[in-house]
């Protein structure tokens, strides 16, 4: 006999955590965060988890740091009310692009986040498109890492492809092209970047493949302040492409990146909801929601069937 299930919430994304529980069809259970004036946090579970198996969805959505806070609370939270097991489901993962030692004398704080919620009580993680899948061996718990792929290829087959080719952002991303590859038949090109610091900016220098008198298709993990895909994009088109669109799993669109894609020469950015979007608007940015993925991993997780073909 299956522990009851529970679904709580964190304040980074209500909307994605509602749309979850619809899917699966089960009400969002009830807790509280107060900020006091001293800006410490308090988290208050409103009902009984005792012998539950409880699953706290939390994004790093701005402010990131707190919300990370909160999560953590939370678990313990959940933990000390004698929660049977606790599934943090983190769809846009903290800190995941700290997840290597590239620079003197800073911290991996990708694999510190994961020791924050080992110590605060979690005992599995389920998140998507991590930055590296390296970040998934910072954990001695079981972590179950969904690939917004499959949902971005769904809506991407409903455009004319012919004449298309995938594109991806900068070599690091060229293994991962091949997922899309894949689904879509299409061939890839990749666009060789260089960063010089840490200003989030990226030079394009170099392009292996062939994009003249194509429509290109940029795919990436994520969309911070758009340089990096503004780049490739101007790059492509002094190249010959026809077009320029972008798919990506976490539209993060920090700082000017709304402005930036309003103003450039891509037609579409297609993005998911791991990170909600409130009041960054625009008519380029399109948004398809990951809820329904979300929905089936957490069923099959409580009901101890395999995950592996949400892949």
């Amino acid at each position: 006999m299956h522990a009851r299930i529970k679904i709580f919430a964190g304040t980074s994304h209500p909307e994605l955590a509602e749309a979850i529980c619809g899917h699966l069809d089960l009400p969002l259970s009830r807790s509280e965060c107060i900020k006091f004036s001293n800006e410490n946090l308090m988290v208050r579970i409103l009902e009984n988890v005792r012998e539950c198996d409880v699953y706290y969805i939390q994004t790093a959505a701005p402010p990131a740091n707190e919300a990370i806070l909160e999560t953590l609370i939370a678990i313990d939270a959940l933990k000390s009310a004698s929660a049977a097991r606790v599934t943090a489901v983190l769809p846009y993962f903290p800190y995941s692009r700290s997840d290597k030692k590239d620079q003197p004398r800073i911290s991996i704080t990708a694999r510190l986040m994961a020791d924050l919620l080992q110590t605060a009580g979690a005992d599995r993680v389920l998140t998507m498109d991590l930055h590296s899948p390296q970040i998934q061996g910072f954990f001695r718990i079981p972590v179950d890492q969904l690939m917004g792929a499959p949902v971005l290829c769904d809506h991407m087959k409903t455009w004319e492809l012919q004449d298309s080719v995938l594109v991806a952002g900068d070599v690091g991303e060229a293994k991962d092209i091949g997922r899309f590859a894949n689904i879509l038949h299409l061939p890839v090109a990749v666009v060789d970047k260089r960063r010089y610091g840490n200003d989030d900016r990226a030079v394009a220098t170099n392009l292996i493949g062939e994009v003249a008198g194509k429509h290109a298709i940029i795919t990436d993990d994520e969309i911070a302040t758009g340089g990096t895909i503004i780049e490739a994009a101007n790059f492509l088109i002094a190249r010959g492409a026809l077009s320029v669109r972008v798919c990506a799993t976490h539209g993060v669109l920090s700082g000017p990146a709304i402005e930036r894609i309003n103003k450039s020469k891509i037609d579409k950015v297609i993005i998911t909801d791991t990170i909600p979007m409130r009041d960054k608007k625009s008519d380029r940015v399109h948004v398809l929601s990951v809820a329904p993925l979300f929905g089936k991993a957490i069923r099959r997780i409580h009901d101890g069937d395999s995950v592996s073909d949400l892949f």
